[in-house]
């Protein structure tokens, strides 16, 4: 006896009940239709032989039923609170909550941003939608088959949200965490159309994933153009400053090479340093001004004149010195002294930073610091594109886009070189920092 059969059967039977099991037939004999089709669809030709004539296969719309062309769901949906603090913290905390979300086979809801330092700026948070910052199906276009953002408008609203609270304390371990969402993945929980996180940043949640998967969804992250133009004039800024030329006879700017510092001797910096290092017993963290100067000075192939761009947070620097005491070839730039404070001061300090964080990925050479997530991402994204160019010996003389740590001395009292260890099991090293840093 079929199902369509046997619910006929369950109708008449039941007569005074024939409006409540007439409605659950009703379901059940969609259901079995559905699956009727797709198995059909999926199925080869009916006598067992694939059916090799391409204009009669059925290619099935899996959109129909709920999945994108990769088998990632469309109608099931992941929600996470406003993500806040600097701009790489943000970055990491937005591509651990797409990393939750893949766990779940889950569409991520597109999640607000900040653009303003939540823990300087409290009173002036400011939030800012995820494609004000990055292209949104740029990203689903790079990502697609890996993870998927979704979009509010996407929401039927036709069935519950359930929330998922985060654990937190010492208690609170790495194993519970995992375990609660495989609890939320379980068929009693996963029939809502929503998951919502609730009670954390995503930069503190428990990581669960690899490096190499956080390096797949940062490669996905393209800034809007008004803000990579922005970025693009800034560097042609450089190049001209790099030639000896002024920006009116300028014309085509020829790809002269710089190098690109990014300088952390800001006041709140060198506070968290010094804490940082009492805490974890180590000397390599904090670098003043002089130390930072003479390290870069000793790297090894610089033609003078060489222009260094000083990527520095201007309003949190209390020592107006920085552009002073360099070698001699070496011309550094700020913001200010290169001309370009004014494209800085039109936005919030997200903006500023992903800017600042565009120049310094598109530098021939980045010195950075070992415990600074910014400068630790920039790394991460140049490994990628030496991966990607067909690099395998990272530490070479001649390898093109170098990155080094001016905080741990190497060659020569210089800084250390630096790349990023794609195969590590999670994100430690760059969430917070580490003086291991391969080369």
């Amino acid at each position: 006896m079929d199902l369509v059969s046997d619910c006929k059967i369950s109708a008449s039977a039941c007569s005074p009940h024939l409006g409540s099991i007439a409605g659950k037939c009703a379901a059940l004999l969609i259901f079995a239709l559905a699956s009727r089709t797709v198995f059909v669809l999926l199925s080869p030709g009916l006598n067992g032989q694939a059916n090799n004539d391409a204009s009669s296969v059925l290619i099935p719309d899996l959109s129909l039923v709920g999945f994108d062309d990769y088998g990632i769901r469309m109608h099931k949906f992941l929600e996470v609170p406003q993500i806040v603090w600097g701009l790489n913290n943000q970055k990491i905390a937005f591509a651990r909550a797409c990393l939750t979300a893949r766990m779940l086979n889950r569409t991520l809801l597109m999640p607000s941003l900040s653009a303003s330092l939540f823990y300087k700026e409290v009173d002036l948070l400011q939030p800012i939608s995820f494609d004000k910052v990055f292209q949104f199906d740029r990203f689903n276009s790079l990502c697609s088959g890996f993870v998927r953002l979704g979009r509010y408008s996407e929401l039927s609203n036709k069935t519950a949200t359930v929330e998922l609270v985060k654990g937190s304390g010492r208690k609170w371990t790495v194993e519970r965490d995992i375990d609660q969402l495989k609890e939320f993945a379980s068929d009693s929980l996963d029939n809502h159309e929503i998951i919502r996180i609730v009670g954390k940043n995503p930069f503190l949640w428990h990581d669960h994933w690899p490096v190499g998967d956080y390096g797949r969804v940062f490669e996905c992250l393209v800034l809007v153009d008004e803000i990579s133009k922005e970025a693009d004039r800034v560097i042609d800024r450089i190049r001209v400053a790099s030639n000896g030329e002024s920006e009116s006879n300028a014309g085509v700017v020829e790809p002269v090479p710089y190098v690109a510092v990014h300088m952390r001797i800001e006041k709140d910096w060198m506070i968290h340093c010094k804490k940082l290092e009492q805490r974890l017993n180590i000397k390599e963290i904090c670098s003043s001004k002089d130390e930072i100067m003479a390290r870069v000075g000793k790297l090894s192939g610089l033609r003078p004149p060489t222009v260094v761009y000083l990527a520095v947070a201007d309003s949190l620097l209390e020592d107006s010195s920085i552009l002073a005491g360099w070698r001699d070839g070496l011309v550094p730039f700020e913001k200010k002294r290169l001309g370009v404070d004014v494209i800085y001061q039109k936005y919030p300090y997200l903006i500023q930073s992903a800017i600042d964080y565009e120049v310094c990925l598109r530098a021939d050479i980045f010195v950075g610091n070992s415990f600074s997530t910014f400068s630790s991402l920039v790394v991460l994204d140049r490994t990628q594109k030496m991966l990607r160019s067909g690099v395998r010996s990272f530490c070479g003389e001649d390898v093109k886009w170098p990155s080094y740590a001016y905080n741990i001395p190497g060659e020569l009292d210089g800084p250390k070189r630096w790349v990023t260890k794609m195969n590590d099991s999670n994100l430690q090293a760059i969430s917070y920092g580490s003086n291991d840093i391969s080369c």
